[in-house]
């Protein structure tokens, strides 16, 4: 199953590509969309989604909790409105009590969170989406908290409707999401995932010149 899907995408262009192929490009362009990334990956393969349209992309940014000894686990994820999602069901199984839980998105809003703002919007706050449309970008998902704790924190901001756009994401996170979303656009839904990393040939990291030019508002070309 890993080899069948394995490097099953050239890259993020090519990815938004295919990805405009399921997304209906007539409502994108005409309800003027607004794109949230939800990482560096994410905001890439939105800018290449909106090369040819002039919706605006910001990031929201959020950052993992993790178990005390096992820094592969993530047990919670916060938003920099400071909403939290949880996996109920690791944190018994770690038996981590809410106390850690929310110190934790205390410690990571502040020092984390915080530092991205300013350093990467200068300042500015997430933009508005009161009435807005809203798709939700990223290059794939391990666990599906980070797309939870986004689709958590513009809802609590009241949009006229909150859409997912991914190429690759679990089975199970898809299950996850669906009923959370007003739509949810993909290429692959796989039930052994392993990483987001391994179903691209080509898996770039963005680097922080970068992240700074493209919330900028300049575009990728496709």
């Amino acid at each position: 199953m890993i080899k069948k899907y394995k490097n099953i995408l050239r890259n993020r262009q090519e990815a938004s590509r295919k990805l405009l192929d399921v997304i209906p490009r007539d409502k994108f362009k005409d309800e003027s969309w607004k794109l949230v990334a939800l990482s560096s990956g994410g905001l890439k393969l939105a800018a290449h989604l909106n090369s040819r349209y002039h919706n605006q992309i910001d990031f929201l940014f959020t950052e993992a909790i993790l178990a005390l000894n096992n820094s592969e686990c993530e047990l919670a994820r916060v938003s920099e409105n400071e909403e939290i999602v949880i996996n109920e069901d690791l944190m018994r199984a770690f038996d981590i009590k809410y106390d850690y839980i929310y110190g934790e998105a205390n410690r990571k809003y502040e020092e984390k969170i915080l530092s991205y703002i300013y350093k990467y919007r200068k300042g500015r706050p997430f933009f508005n989406v009161e009435n807005e449309v809203v798709l939700l970008v990223d290059d794939g998902s391990e666990t599906g908290l980070k797309f939870m704790t986004a689709l958590k924190t513009i809802l609590s901001q009241k949009p006229k409707a909150v859409y997912i756009a991914t190429p690759v994401l679990p089975s199970d996170v898809l299950e996850l999401l669906e009923p959370f979303t007003d739509d949810l656009y993909y290429l692959y839904n796989i039930d052994d995932y392993v990483n987001t990393e391994l179903y691209y040939e080509e898996f770039e990291t963005i680097d922080d010149d970068e992240i700074e030019r493209l919330l900028e508002g300049n575009s990728c070309e496709i």
